[in-house]
């Protein structure tokens, strides 16, 4: 294996070839000129070729002073480029944007939201993965992942950025058919469409205005492990659903759905963006996930 170099000594040796003299050198580099005249005679040393010739009147490089030199501005340039360069990423969003999210999270809210991120940062671009098993970041080559619900331990770090109700929904052609149901044991009996993504998606639990909790059993004639595609049965009057407010808000406004026991809670979720471990977090990552911070709280005030 070749041996290390100290690359340092380059602009010790680079500052004394432009400046003329080890003492300009010194007070550009702000050291004394007895540490400017070490690190070069120690480079001279390791490359066993003399690059300056010195004199009392002034330095001056020999042909192997010359050629290197060359190649030490090369370097040097590269390496200020290299710093500029992850300067910017830090200070304002540039680069390419990967992220995750779940399916139908990232269609109703992320997508949206990056066409307006790439309007306002167009010197950003972005490529969105969606689906709803948990993509490893570091394996990816991921910046971000945007997961909804209640977080497993993870050495991940994670930021909340807001939050979803679960809503109980019927299709609002068939509004008039729900009267009958008022309290959550009334439910057993009514046509509901089960979340086949969900751990458990027969029980539930209602929290009712005074605190009061009720656990509801349901009965499932059809399941679907597709938010989306729930959404669009209970539509078409295939039965109840409980589905995110992200996805119901707009067909409850609109009558396309009707919400059933509206003066009954169901447990609320989060909305989390999850970051690998760094240090340094890019200006791309925090301009989007401080973008999602806001469209959350105002959707939530909708």
């Amino acid at each position: 294996m070749s041996k290390a170099h100290n690359l340092n000594r380059l602009a010790y040796f680079a500052a004394v070839v432009e400046t003329g003299s080890f003492t300009n050198a010194a007070d550009r580099l702000g050291v004394t000129k007895a540490v400017v005249s070490s690190q070069v005679t120690q480079l001279e040393q390791e490359l066993k070729a003399t690059l300056l010739v010195r004199n009392t009147r002034k330095v001056s490089t020999t042909e192997a002073g010359r050629l290197f030199y060359t190649h030490c501005t090369s370097i040097l340039n590269q390496a200020e480029e290299a710093f500029s360069e992850l300067s910017q990423l830090s200070e304002k969003p540039v680069g390419t944007l990967r992220m995750t999210a779940p399916h139908d999270y990232g269609t109703a809210v992320i997508a949206p939201l990056v066409a307006s991120f790439r309007r306002q940062y167009p010197d950003c671009q972005v490529e969105l993965y969606l689906g709803d098993d948990h993509s490893d970041l570091m394996a990816g080559d991921l910046d971000l992942a945007i997961r909804i619900g209640w977080l497993r331990d993870s050495t991940l770090l994670a930021r909340k950025l807001g939050g979803f109700r679960q809503v109980l929904v019927g299709a609002g052609a068939n509004s008039g058919q729900f009267d009958r149901i008022r309290h959550p044991d009334d439910l057993a009996a009514a046509p509901f469409i089960a979340n086949k993504a969900l751990s458990d998606p027969l029980q539930w639990q209602f929290q009712g205005a005074d605190g009061d909790t009720v656990t509801a059993k349901l009965q499932s004639h059809l399941s679907i492990d597709s938010a989306p595609a729930i959404m669009a049965a209970v539509k078409e009057g295939a039965g109840l659903a409980i589905l995110p407010d992200y996805l119901v808000q707009e067909h409850v406004a609109s009558g396309l759905l009707t919400r059933i026991l509206p003066e009954w809670h169901l447990p609320e979720g989060g909305i989390f963006a999850v970051l690998p471990a760094s240090k340094f977090r890019a200006a791309k990552v925090s301009a989007f996930t401080e973008m999602l911070r806001h469209a959350e709280k105002a959707r939530r005030r909708r």
